[in-house]
């Protein structure tokens, strides 16, 4: 079956989901549970189960998550018959409805239990219900105000209600995972508490304190008009330029998110504490050239909101500066003393006025994009965490089959419940994905994955072993060295220093969590790329390995391989002491990928 998940988009194409079913809402987590019954040994032989029954379709479902509220409190138990759904002002018949309670969420999913230096790149998670990611965005907000914001998400997190899964990141140069899920609540404020927590100043965020620019302090002296107005072009230049890289790593940084958090079944809320994050820069009639500094970043917020759609993720933004008066009214405001003070004046609350509104029009748009909610305009940020946990914990799925084919376009979707003046929370459309050529050339969602301390991806599933070739461990392994490559263990071995070792990675794929080619035959046709890469402890890159693989799988290969996964091996070479290996899977024909990181220690011997 072909998924429209939570919204299909224009970059990353819907996979296609064949195999074991045990319900339409359960397709992802069939595919992860069926993978783990098989996780053994890498190299077990396992008996291949008897094939169960095969569903083979081209139906398009689309699948709305919809939180229905009355009065700011969840309403329950609304039968089918009332919801109605639109796509493009035309209505679809609803095949399924499913309703899920914060109360009815089951317990935290435990721990995995893998062979000894096996990993999964697939994080921990609440079965049952949504689950929640807390980030806290250091690049996008005041020094001030991320301190404020993590005294009271301490005091939250000891006081979060048992059982209420989350994981915490933080965002400054880059995204950091602070937290895997946990619903232990002083498991979550000691990680708020530690090093990793810290807030820090933003690279691209002014120093706040003072108002009072170059530009302003040259006029005052005498500078020429002229002057001014150079200096004025400059500062805008330069703050235009600066939120241009402040946009581009918050989208990138969101963009990991929803990869991260693809592989975890139903809904995701995403709880993201920000100072500033403007979807335009509009006209400054105080330049010489108002136009020259305008910005528009609706088109990359709208890719992004539609990668973190897909893999059902609501996003509920929060203002952390809370509550703000006008600059002028602030006691940090340096009033100015030439002889236009009221007009300089008045011109610094207008620019604070319409930043504040684009900015916050910015939140608004990904909350509404995505099903989410965004809260601006309050210092209660316990209580916005707490409303976000308990509107997003509550919802319906609706899943319907469109009568479009995949023609690339957005369709518009509108829900209606009858019955009730209720106030809902839903995607708003979806991309229509025509298959396109998967990645750009440049290789960015390699890069992401494979970078260092990034968080694991999960669109395609694994589980890796990594043991160095000379453990007893592999040696006693019947057949250890088949496979095994010839000569240099990396494209970089040879300018490796000192004594190095080399590692085996085995690997097991998910293959429901690919996507496949049918040919006549039945043979299903699969294109996959491994790749490993060792870092330092300084995230300098050591050695990497890239190689493809085309799969061919007969239908009873591929009903074998439901239960063991398909086997893959690489090996690379690593130098002595410690190493942080990145082990990425990249699904070639529905540009997505899995990954994740293995810190190893590597002896000298």
């Amino acid at each position: 079956m072909r998924r429209l998940d939570s919204m299909t988009t224009r970059r990353v194409p819907c996979a296609v989901w064949t195999g074991l079913i045990s319900g339409w809402l359960g397709v992802m987590t069939a595919a992860v549970a069926v993978f783990a019954q098989g996780a053994g040994p890498l190299t077990a032989q396992t008996a291949a189960p008897q094939p169960g029954p095969v569903l083979r379709t081209d139906t398009n479902l689309v699948l709305v998550d919809v939180v229905v509220t009355e009065r700011d409190k969840a309403v329950h138990g609304i039968d089918k018959a009332k919801f109605q759904v639109f796509e493009d002002g035309k209505e679809q018949p609803i095949v399924a409805l499913d309703e899920r309670k914060a109360e009815d969420a089951g317990a935290l999913a435990k721990p995995l239990v893998l062979p000894p230096h096996t990993y999964r790149n697939v994080p921990q998670y609440r079965a049952g219900g949504a689950v929640n990611v807390l980030l806290l965005d250091g690049l996008n907000t005041p020094l001030v105000d991320q301190a404020r914001t993590r005294i009271q998400m301490i005091d939250y997190m000891s006081k979060i209600p048992p059982g209420t899964p989350m994981a915490i990141f933080t965002l400054a140069s880059r995204l950091r995972l602070v937290q895997g899920f946990t619903s232990d609540p002083a498991t979550l404020a000691a990680a708020l508490k530690s090093g990793k927590g810290t807030p820090s100043q933003s690279i691209v965020l002014d120093t706040p304190g003072s108002n009072d620019s170059v530009a302003d302090q040259i006029s005052d002296a005498g500078a020429s008009p002229g002057a001014v107005a150079s200096m004025q072009q400059f500062e805008a230049d330069t703050a235009a330029f600066q939120t241009d890289r402040r946009v581009r790593m918050t989208l990138d940084a969101l963009q990991q998110l929803g990869r991260y958090l693809n592989g975890i079944p139903g809904r995701k809320n995403l709880i993201w504490f920000s100072g500033s994050f403007p979807v335009s820069l509009d006209p400054d009639s105080s330049l010489s050239n108002p136009f020259s500094a305008m910005r528009s970043y609706a088109g990359d917020l709208q890719d992004t909101s539609v990668l973190l759609a897909d893999a059902r993720v609501a996003v509920y933004p929060v203002d952390a500066r809370g509550l703000m008066n006008l600059p002028t009214y602030d006691v940090s405001y340096k009033a100015p003393s030439s002889s236009n003070r009221n007009a300089r004046m008045a011109s610094d609350n207008q620019k604070f006025t319409s930043q504040n509104q684009a900015e916050h029009a910015s939140m608004t748009q990904l909350a509404d994009a995505t099903g989410g909610r965004a809260f601006v305009n309050t210092n209660d940020f316990k209580g916005a965490i707490a409303g976000a946990i308990d509107d997003g914990g509550s919802y319906y799925t609706i899943g319907y089959v469109p009568a479009v084919k995949m023609d690339g376009a957005f369709h518009k979707i509108k829900v209606k419940v009858n019955g009730g003046s209720y106030q809902l929370a839903y995607r708003r459309g979806y991309f229509a994905d025509r298959q396109k050529p998967p990645d750009s050339p440049n290789g960015a969602l390699i890069a992401v994955a494979t970078q260092r301390g990034a968080p694991p991806a999960t669109q395609v599933i694994f589980d890796a072993r990594v043991l160095p070739l000379d453990d007893p461990a592999f040696q006693a392994q019947a057949g250890a060295a088949s496979g095994l490559a010839n000569g240099p263990g990396g494209l970089m071995t040879t300018s490796l220093k000192g004594p190095t070792k080399r590692y085996v990675v085995d690997l097991r794929l998910g293959v429901p969590t690919l996507a496949y080619t049918t040919g006549v035959d039945g043979v299903r046709m699969a294109t996959v790329e491994l790749i490993l890469v060792g870092y330092d402890a300084d995230g300098a890159r050591l050695n990497y390995v890239d190689r493809g693989l085309g799969l061919k799988l007969s239908a009873e290969h591929y009903a074998q391989l439901l239960a063991t996964g398909f086997p893959l091996r690489a090996v690379i070479d690593l130098p002595a002491g410690q190493v942080f290996l990145r082990i990425a899977v990249r699904d070639v024909t529905a540009a997505k990928i899995g990954s994740m990181e293995v810190p190893l220690m590597v002896a000298k011997k």
